[in-house]
């Protein structure tokens, strides 16, 4: 909205300045883009609005999906993965040369296990990148594939997480077919998995969509909190 008004704007401008043989071209001034605005719903309400499509594989190879990189720096190769492990730690490390982290403790929510050293840890995208494929992102740039194997932008995109949970997940099942092993993470998860597919505008299937919402039944005053990606 905000695009449009500066544009009606510039055009009544434009139209009443004298037009001279000797007036200079005046560069086009390129019209401020809206940030995104955070979104909050119920996750019922959340699971409800998801697209619905059928998923198709065709095409998938993980290369696809440049990463990692340094999160907000596309094209710059990191050492280690994004997820921000500093943030995430519940007992701080200490970081030195080279980034490595000496000490600290962290919660894999998956299955409910404190973690040290930083080196047990698995950096888990909440959709799979292939799931992310099949639901969508077979149609994206190559620059957009690269920011969503790489997002920083919502803390529920890259987890950390034991490095065995992530891997009995693996790379392409949805919770039809992968839940965390801990009960008491079943809430969480499905609320940031949905949030990530609404981030990512990304559909379901009936069968997922069937899932999700049998754990919204049971995770009634759950939130999903997501903002579109850029």
């Amino acid at each position: 909205m905000k695009r449009s008004a500066l544009a009606a704007g510039a055009l009544t401008l434009a139209l009443s300045l004298p037009t001279t043989a000797h007036a200079a071209a005046q560069p086009a001034t390129p019209a401020p883009t809206a940030a995104a605005v955070p979104q909050v719903l119920l996750i019922g309400v959340a699971v409800s609005a998801l697209p619905l499509a059928v998923e198709d594989r065709t095409g998938y190879q993980r290369t696809s999906f440049r990463h990692w990189n340094a999160g907000r720096h596309p094209g710059r190769r990191l050492q280690h993965p994004p997820g921000d492990p500093l943030a995430e730690a519940v007992v701080y490390p200490e970081s030195g040369p080279g980034c490595t982290l000496t000490g600290g403790v962290w919660w894999s929510y998956y299955d409910e296990r404190e973690v040290t050293p930083a080196g047990a840890l698995d950096i888990d995208h909440m959709v799979p990148l292939a799931e992310a494929w099949d639901s969508g992102a077979s149609s994206w740039t190559a620059q957009r594939h690269e920011a969503y194997a790489n997002d920083q932008g919502r803390s529920a995109s890259l987890v950390a997480v034991t490095a065995r949970s992530n891997r009995s997940k693996a790379d392409q099942d949805d919770p039809v077919e992968w839940l965390p092993p801990s009960p008491d993470a079943l809430c969480r998860y499905g609320a940031e998995w949905t949030a990530t597919k609404l981030r990512w505008g990304l559909a379901v299937d009936e069968a997922e969509q069937d899932r999700l919402l049998d754990i919204a039944a049971g995770c009634g005053g759950t939130d999903v909190e997501f903002t579109p990606a850029p």
